[in-house]
């Protein structure tokens, strides 16, 4: 599966989702209304297709690659990976051993890691199970802290 075939997955797969794009990579956030003040567009995922953020993956390889990012519960990230590494090298990528060119692999996230984010470059085979499981659950947590957040208001 390519960037673009797991950006049409998630699009047409997660009712209420906004993929907000930019430099060739895609934000999907969980806004059902259209109406999230800035403050409050945290994505889900992410779909990332070069190394405009960060070199460690090396996106930029010859032939290309993407890296899909999943923010999940603190949960579900230390039940396949314990604790979060807090640790980083000097250029800020978290120590967690994992090597962050590796294809269809789900790891830590290289930067994002201690706050319960996952990585995967290239899913395939190996992977897209997987992903596409991580990707429901991180959609049901928004969807559920979005309507938490429409209850307070309400109350209010």
């Amino acid at each position: 599966m390519d960037a673009d075939e797991l950006r049409q997955y998630i699009c047409d797969t997660f009712d209420g989702v906004r993929a907000a794009e930019g430099s060739g990579d895609t934000f999907f956030l969980y806004d059902p209304a259209g109406d999230l003040p800035p403050e409050r567009q945290q994505p889900f995922a992410t779909i990332v297709t070069g190394d405009h953020y960060d070199h460690v993956s090396n996106l930029d390889r010859p032939g290309g690659a993407y890296r899909v990012n999943i923010g999940l519960t603190k949960a579900t990230y230390t039940a396949r990976f314990g604790a979060a590494a807090t640790e980083r090298d000097a250029d800020g990528v978290l120590r967690t051993g994992a090597d962050y060119t590796a294809t269809d692999t789900l790891m830590p996230h290289p930067i994002y890691a201690s706050q319960y984010w996952v990585c995967v470059v290239n899913p395939g085979e190996a992977t897209l199970p997987t992903v596409r499981a991580l990707l429901a659950e991180a959609y049901e947590f928004w969807v559920r802290k979005y309507a938490n957040q429409q209850a307070r208001r309400q109350d209010e």
